[in-house]
């Protein structure tokens, strides 16, 4: 018999020699053996681009954004590998840009910057030696809040967050990736399709971060708002049973009679939303809430109305849950490409741009959910007075919890 002598690693292993490669053997080795194909390569633009062109640009924080009409243009030679230049038909005006503008959160943009975060336009130019590209020329893309994620930097492998700003989308042209910019469905208007790039998206994440199955009751305060109408909506076309919450008979008419919502609770006229709102999801409270409005009352009576293990989404980051990524985005326009979900919008022109961000302005002291009769009653003794008597009752509540615990 005989037997196989188990090697000695000192003897009878051959000794891996290594060395670095000498940088310009390694760069011919790359020139000759990684050129792109012909297939994989793009064209860089066929478009008349002219130097310079519009743009609203934030030059002072808390001042009126300056309509600019000789705005330099990135030059298509001057775009990097995986780069595309936009020119954009439609952008959209949105309550985060006055947080840009006003620089009330928390992380400051870099000036002079370009405002806005949401458009639709068609490419006219990518970036030399861009390889397997997922857009073309002439494309039509939207740019989303999430401009791109490095998934290099700390803030991208570790939240996968965007931490750094880049020029917006009020401008006639605008720089944007071609991994991430977003192909849009060709039955989809420019203009109706423009607020489900931020709006849109933000809400139907937000209900799918909420777990809740088909058949389930949801509450969606704010419901007949900007966030909340496309709330409704999406909701209704996931199979879930909707409560809407907001106030005013035109609002009810509209999530009601439009949206499709099963049941209305008036927060003006409740004498007691907590209660109403569990009675109309059959008396044990709805399996989810998504709160699409930016005060503290709907979040405290929401924890008082959820039924046992119900869950609480904010349209910013309870459950964590601010915006979707690339594929949630195709699943929101998908949607709405069905029919299923329409954006209620107005087209203004270009140099409107500072009225209509004054007018957010104006409606940020507001409940975002009506007009100046929510704002008179924000600073009213009876909407103080419920503030303080809910927000008792949450402390009360947490506080027994805790005894128990």
């Amino acid at each position: 018999m005989s037997v196989r002598r188990t090697p000695s690693w000192v003897s009878d292993v051959p000794r891996i020699q290594t060395r670095l490669p000498d940088p310009e053997e390694y760069l011919r080795f790359l020139q000759i053996h990684c050129k792109p194909s012909p297939q994989s390569s793009v064209q860089m633009t066929t478009y008349d681009i002219p130097k310079t062109a519009r743009a609203a640009v934030i030059k002072q924080f808390k001042q009126d954004v300056v309509l600019e009409n000789s705005y330099p243009v990135p030059s298509p030679a001057d775009l990097k590998p995986g780069e595309c230049l936009v020119k954009i038909s439609y952008a959209g005006v949105c309550h985060s840009d006055l947080h840009v503008k006003d620089n009330d959160w928390g992380f400051p943009s870099p000036l002079p910057l370009v405002g806005g975060h949401e458009g639709i336009g068609t490419v006219v130019a990518i970036g030399e030696h861009t390889v397997d590209s997922p857009v073309k020329l002439g494309d039509r893309v939207g740019l989303k809040w999430v401009a791109r994620s490095c998934l290099k930097c700390c803030p991208m492998t570790v939240t996968h967050a965007n931490g750094c700003s880049v020029n917006g989308t009020w401008a006639d042209y605008v720089v944007g990736w071609t991994d991430y910019v977003q192909p849009i469905p060709e039955s989809l208007d420019s203009a109706a399709a423009t607020p489900i790039l931020c709006a849109g998206i933000t809400v139907y994440k937000a209900i799918k971060q909420s777990n809740a199955n088909i058949g389930d009751w949801i509450a969606i305060s704010g419901a007949g708002g900007g966030l909340g109408h496309l709330a409704v909506q999406y909701a209704v076309a996931m199979g879930l049973r909707v409560i809407a919450i907001d106030t005013g008979e035109s609002k009810r008419k509209l999530c009601i009679d439009q949206l499709g919502a099963e049941k209305w609770v008036d927060f003006m006229e409740s004498k007691d939303v907590v209660k109403d709102v569990t009675e109309a999801a059959g008396g044990l409270g709805p399996h989810a809430a998504v709160i699409a409005v930016g005060n503290a009352i709907p979040f405290n009576e929401a924890l008082l109305y959820l039924r046992a293990a119900g869950t609480l989404v904010a349209c910013l980051n309870i459950v964590g849950s601010s915006t979707g990524n690339r594929q949630e985005m195709t699943e929101a326009l998908d949607i709405v490409a069905q029919g299923k979900v329409k954006c209620h919008f107005e087209v203004r022109e270009w140099d409107e741009v500072n009225r209509h961000v004054r007018r957010k302005d104006h409606r940020k002291s507001g409940i975002e959910i009506g007009g100046s009769q929510t704002r008179d009653l924000i600073a009213s003794d009876e909407l103080t007075n419920r503030r303080a008597e809910i927000m008792d009752k949450t402390e009360d509540a947490l506080g027994n919890e805790s005894d128990q615990l």
